[in-house]
């Protein structure tokens, strides 16, 4: 079974996030910022992202306020620039037509993972996963594991595939070998950095290591 990343993997959900933070942020009359800034912050979660974004974080007396306006915001505009990355679809049509098992699992929230799965994967990806009152948010392995279990794939050569430290640690804690994408929110240099055994910089390069695993 394939496990992938949502954002930063599958999709280019980065310009969104970027739009939704400032919107926050400029609503709540604090420093906006920039695309690099933004990156720096994606990977942990959209409360993480607002939080990494203001001052004293979540100890802010605002935060509350300015994540409910992030999160209603982003709500009403998850899809106005988010795209798969090219050759992810052509890839996950083949593995999908090779009767290869798929699921994705994400630290977004729950309603806007299957949003966004439902719209770009339906008919391909038959599970997706985000983070909910009794979902952990990666890197513990709780939903890896629910989703293996429910896809009965416990006997299987399951990988993991994601673009940031959080997906390293996540496939760690899992016991699952990670395959590191170097097209999404980190960069090459940085995912060896944080550790990354295998990394690939095009989608088409993750079929002939599935290809050749399976």
């Amino acid at each position: 079974m394939i496990i992938f990343d949502l954002d930063g993997t599958l999709l280019n959900t980065a310009k969104d996030l970027e739009i939704a933070l400032n919107h926050a942020l400029n609503t709540h009359k604090l420093p906006l910022k920039d695309e690099k800034e933004t990156l720096k912050l994606l990977g942990n979660g959209i409360d993480m992202l607002v939080a990494g974004a203001i001052p004293e974080g979540k100890s802010n007396p605002q935060f509350p306020e300015i994540f409910a306006t992030f999160k209603d915001y982003y709500s009403q505009h998850l899809n106005d620039y988010t795209a798969p990355y090219e050759g992810i679809i052509p890839l996950l049509e083949t593995l999908h037509h090779k009767g290869i098992k798929m699921g994705i699992i994400s630290n977004k929230f729950d309603d806007g993972v299957k949003e966004l799965a439902k719209k770009f994967f339906s008919g391909l990806i038959a599970h997706a996963q985000g983070v909910t009152e009794t979902v952990k948010k990666k890197p513990a392995p709780d939903a890896v594991f629910a989703l293996i279990k429910e896809q009965k794939a416990e006997q299987e050569n399951n990988i993991y595939v994601g673009d940031s430290e959080v997906d390293i640690a996540t496939a760690q804690n899992a016991g699952l070998n990670c395959i590191s994408v170097s097209w999404g929110f980190r960069t090459k240099e940085t995912l060896k950095e944080l550790g990354a055994q295998t990394i690939i910089d095009k989608p088409e390069e993750l079929l002939k290591i599935i290809t050749s695993a399976m």
